[in-house]
């Protein structure tokens, strides 16, 4: 990955001028690259990171599932993920090696909502042979970043 992208995934908000600065181009430059990226579809979108563990009265329930498919003769996996992707509820997925196939993370309001979109909707497609289901907690780091402050220890060394 070049540097600016590498720049731009730790800080989309990086403003182009200092960006330039930063990279020795000129801000045309970064623009014109940015613009690109954006075009070849590079750059997909932008984000904010948000610490939901944070937000008063926030009761949203995220999921990790691990899915065993068959894949099928002309399309592997590609099929029934097309088909797995499209569902509101999955926010990200892979495909990944070992045990299962896809790797999905989903979100629901509520711990019944996930369940039924697992058991309804997921197990049910032809070509799903069995998922394995894992609840998120806590969040400790997202994305590289930390999602809470480190906590300075202002106790007095004691040594022998």
């Amino acid at each position: 990955m070049d540097e600016l992208l590498s720049l731009l995934k730790r800080n989309a908000r990086t403003p182009v001028e200092e960006a330039a600065k930063m990279l020795r181009l000129s801000p045309a430059e970064v623009a014109s690259r940015i613009g690109q990226y954006e075009r070849d579809g590079i750059i997909r979108g932008y984000r904010t990171l948000i610490n939901t563990d944070r937000l008063p009265d926030e009761s949203g329930v995220t999921a990790v599932i691990e899915v065993k498919v068959q894949p099928e003769r002309e399309g592997g996996f590609n099929h029934i993920a097309r088909r797995i992707r499209s569902f509101d509820e999955v926010v990200n997925m892979y495909l990944m090696s070992g045990k299962y196939d896809l790797l999905l993370f989903v979100e629901g309001k509520t711990l019944r909502d996930v369940a039924s979109f697992i058991t309804e909707r997921l197990a049910t497609l032809d070509g799903v042979l069995s998922t394995g289901t894992h609840f998120m907690l806590q969040t400790y780091k997202e994305d590289g970043v930390l999602m809470e402050a480190e906590r300075a220890d202002d106790r007095l060394q004691v040594s022998p």
